[in-house]
């Protein structure tokens, strides 16, 4: 068989730490955006063993796991080792390797950490990113999130974007080229070589390297807008579910989750717990969805017994939607129906549920927010049952929004920022500190950093920080 080229062009990543280990990923492309679908990644149709190592430094002088996994082409030949029996809190290092046939052999060494033991009051620092449209701008601030060293990322929807080239690209907006053709994913391999696109990204690829991540899904990864098995366009859903099936299947194979999809789709909703400080519950608000109900009865079930349960300081709902009531400007003011505004009463069940330390964290509307959870959002006096912290996108372009209107119709929400970036989290048992950060451009690399603002929660409410 003929020499195959360098197969780490999509980089390596860890994702969903617990306790006591992490899953690593790596996919072998060595013609990552190849056009034959037959051959994904510029792969043979064999089967390839891949080592893997975990040590305790970076120069892999102290190993502590190591072994061997299968990367098939029915996944891509991507690799997701389900690495066990590591420490609690503790950062590790893993990288993989290949033998024949191909020329060079060693990755790129990742870096990880466990989540803390269940006991562990120690403080979780954390970012949350959403929306990165590869076309619309750089991931420099993906790169200035890597460099704050946090715990772990939550990546809260819209990590690629299905459309392909419009006919005629807003000015300013479309400043990158995806894979050729750049055509709307549809297809197995047009889905593959969107990720592999994203995945070539150098900034993209050092924020995974360097933390753990954990992801939900919001529309974009399968088609803008759709609900459950229905497309949202009134299309065949019988193409629709075939079109989602294969939009899961390449999600799977580009991000390191513990689980695989299956025909019945792929299980998303799932629980994080970092000590006695946070429960993360990571929500899917697209798959089980119908016009009545976001997120079907076993989820929401699921989620009001986990609320009910935790002991955790802090109880964090990791999603991609605006979560608080939010009235848009216009004759006469409406909300919209595609965020938890569509969904009063399951909005009303869970910010009345009594849980103390509710904290939501949302993405998708390419704006930052943060505002207060109130018991009854017609009624400006009632109680406070937790905050909201909304991050702004790290590239995709938004409309103008008539902030001012927005927040002058909302008391209840206190903060707004137009520009792109990430919130970067620090939390105690005796304390919430969330920071937004943002980038003044993304249609050229090396922007520099800024903060925007600052707020710790007290008593279900927000207080900015001092100037």
């Amino acid at each position: 068989m003929a020499k195959l080229g360098f197969p780490f062009t999509l980089g390596v990543a860890s994702g969903e730490p617990a306790p006591d280990g992490v899953i690593i990923w790596t996919r072998l492309a060595p013609d990552p955006l190849g056009q034959d679908p037959q051959r994904p990644g510029g792969m043979p149709d064999t089967v390839v063993t891949v080592r893997w190592q975990v040590a305790e430094d970076e120069g892999f002088t102290r190993i502590v796991r190591e072994g061997t996994a299968r990367a098939e082409r029915r996944w891509a030949h991507s690799v997701h080792v389900k690495v066990a029996g590591l420490n609690p809190a503790t950062e590790y290092f893993y990288r993989f390797s290949v033998g024949a046939p191909f020329a060079a052999t060693a990755s790129p060494a990742g870096r990880t950490r466990t989540a803390p033991a269940a006991s562990s009051l120690a403080p979780v620092r954390f970012a949350f990113v959403s929306c990165q449209r590869y076309e619309h701008g750089r991931y420099t601030a993906l790169r200035h999130m890597t460099d704050e060293r946090p715990d772990v990322v939550f990546q809260l929807g819209d990590y690629i974007y299905e459309y392909g080239k419009p006919a005629a690209p807003a000015p300013g907006r479309y400043v990158r080229k995806l894979e050729p053709p750049e055509r709307a994913c549809e297809t197995l391999h047009q889905y593959r070589n969107r990720y592999a696109r994203y995945r070539t990204d150098p900034d993209l690829q050092a924020a995974h390297r360097a933390v753990p991540w954990v992801t939900v899904w919001d529309d974009h990864e399968v088609r803008d807008n759709y609900q459950g098995t229905l497309p949202g366009d009134g299309s065949d859903p019988a193409a629709f579910r075939r079109r989602r099936a294969a939009a899961y299947q390449a999600y799977y194979e580009h991000l390191p989750l513990r689980v695989r999809p299956s025909d019945s789709g792929l299980q998303m909703y799932r629980w994080r717990p970092y000590g006695r400080v946070a429960d993360f519950l990571a929500l899917d608000v697209r798959q089980y969805r119908t016009r009545a109900d976001m997120l079907g009865a076993a989820q929401e079930r699921w989620l009001m017994e986990r609320l009910a349960a935790s002991s955790a300081r802090w109880k964090v709902l990791a999603q991609p939607l605006f979560f608080a009531r939010r009235l848009l400007p216009g004759p006469p003011p409406h909300v919209s129906t595609d965020a938890w505004d569509g969904y009063p009463a399951l909005r009303a069940r869970i910010a009345n549920a009594g849980v103390r330390g509710l904290v939501v964290i949302s993405g998708d509307v390419h704006n930052a927010w943060a505002g207060e959870i109130m018991a009854d959002f017609a009624d400006p006096s009632s109680a406070r049952t937790g905050v909201e912290f909304v991050g702004s996108s790290v590239t995709s372009a938004s409309s103008v929004t008539d902030a001012d209107a927005v927040l002058a119709a909302n008391p209840h929400l206190k903060f707004f920022d137009g520009r792109r970036g990430y919130v970067m989290c620090t939390v105690t048992a005796e304390g919430w500190h969330t920071a937004y950060r943002a980038v003044d451009f993304v249609d050229l690399p090396g922007a520099p950093v800024r903060d925007v603002a600052g707020f710790t929660v007290q008593d279900n409410r927000l207080v900015p920080d001092t100037a």
